[in-house]
């Protein structure tokens, strides 16, 4: 995986598998893990967030069920092609994310007020 990082925050009240799932979900709906991009092996990928390897395991089979990605023995785990209707809400919550990006930086918000106030918007 060349693209963005995957963090954890391990005192957050959100499980670490599920703030895997849901960053790489976003990163795949969102157009930055195109489709065929490979991902870390589940030893890597744990290793460098220092994490259980069934953690990380967790994370990429619920995605695997959720068709985000797949998994072929000896091929490794690739980001999977978004059926057509999720591909196009992902780039219209895209649209709308940059929308909402460029109005909170006119305001002079900087990027930890903007993802704050996301959180906030989401109940975290």
């Amino acid at each position: 995986m060349t693209g963005p990082a995957v963090r954890v925050d391990t005192a957050s009240a959100v499980p670490p598998y599920e703030q895997i799932r849901s960053q790489l979900a976003a990163l795949i709906g969102g157009g930055r893990l195109p489709e065929g991009e490979r991902l870390p092996t589940v030893r890597q990928l744990a290793g460098d967030l220092g994490l259980a390897p069934g953690t990380v395991a967790r994370a990429y089979k619920e995605l695997e069920a959720a068709g985000l990605i797949r998994t072929r023995r000896g091929a490794g785990t690739r980001v999977a092609a978004l059926p057509a209707p999720a591909r196009a809400e992902a780039e219209r919550l895209t649209r709308l994310a940059r929308a909402y990006v460029a109005e909170a930086r006119a305001t002079g918000a900087d990027e930890a007020a903007v993802l704050t106030a996301v959180r906030t918007a989401l109940g975290r």
